[in-house]
């Protein structure tokens, strides 16, 4: 049931709360795989906008190399934060199916064994997937889990992937998508509004291009610039602009608008620590933005599924 202070899209909290009767939260761990841009010891360059964190959560910068500590810290962490409630396993830095099946179904029972998980996340991306892969997520689906694999996609169009060294193609995402629909697990997809030569055109593109695929989950990002990167270099050569929040909340609403009412919007922005973000400067903090986008969707009757075109 829908409350009516909820805001005018679907978002993860409340799919969780209906899903599983509890507010639940997921514990992020980095389990040392790498991707297959930045080789075996991380050391290579990555995509243009991946700093050396790969996306590793904050909160476990101490702890590295030590599942059972990040896992402890992660738990302790969000029971300071928000007293009771259930978590899922999170396998967040890098790409993590980027190993054979034996060496991924050790790590992943490992993990789960260290706590009550009601689930298990793991981001990869497409050319991480393959048939055994899939399969193997799908065996902890049947022993009663929760599970998403997340794929990041990025972008729709060929030309920007390549620009940002994605080292992958759509097709390549369409046919990951397909081996994991195919097994009937839950996808979230992971894009990026702002790209280099991408506007409120091409990001609508991407758009609907995933809409009709109607993914489980979506997580949106507004570009970020770390600090160390190739597109760091690129922006303090004037080469790059960044999107503020003005822009990339109109971007946010056209793509809500536009994608099915059933898919999960997992995230809407980038949350970099500051000291580690060459760009944007001076965007607003998420609970900023967060409010600033229900208030102008409910200004506008903007809601999730608007524009939605059924396939």
């Amino acid at each position: 049931m829908v409350d009516p202070g909820d805001p005018p899209y679907l978002t993860y909290s409340r799919y969780l709360r209906q899903r599983h009767g509890c507010p639940v939260y997921r514990v992020a761990v980095d389990a040392g795989f790498t991707c297959p841009n930045r080789g075996a010891d991380r050391s290579r360059p990555g995509c243009s906008y991946c700093d050396a964190d790969g996306s590793r959560a904050p909160y476990l910068d101490g702890c590295a190399g030590s599942l059972e500590l990040q896992v402890q810290r992660g738990i302790s962490f969000y029971r300071r934060r928000h007293g009771d409630g259930a978590f899922i396993l999170y396998f967040q830095a890098y790409s993590n199916t980027n190993a054979p099946v034996e060496v991924l179904r050790r790590v992943y029972d490992h993990g789960l064994g260290l706590a009550d998980f009601r689930g298990l996340n793991v981001a990869t991306r497409p050319d991480c997937v393959d048939e055994r892969k899939a399969d193997l997520l799908a065996s902890y689906r049947d022993r009663g889990l929760e599970v998403w694999a997340e794929l990041g996609l990025q972008t729709a169009r060929d030309e920007t992937l390549a620009r940002i060294r994605r080292g992958h193609t759509f097709r390549d995402f369409e046919r990951a998508f397909e081996l994991l629909r195919n097994r009937a697990l839950k996808i979230a997809v992971h894009l990026i509004f702002g790209l280099p030569g991408e506007g409120a055109a091409e990001i609508q593109e991407t758009v609907s291009a995933l809409a009709r695929l109607r993914p489980e989950g979506v997580k949106i990002h507004n570009l970020h610039v770390p600090v160390g990167t190739p597109l760091a270099r690129e922006h303090a050569r004037g080469e790059l602009t960044v999107a503020g929040p003005r822009r990339h909340l109109e971007y946010v609403i056209s793509a809500i608008e536009r994608l099915p009412p059933g898919t999960v919007i997992m995230r809407l922005t980038c949350d970099t620590p500051v000291e580690k973000l060459a760009a944007p400067r001076g965007f607003w903090s998420k609970e900023r933005f967060l409010s600033e986008l229900q208030a102008q969707m409910r200004a506008r009757g903007a809601f999730q599924g608007r524009r939605y075109a059924v396939p």
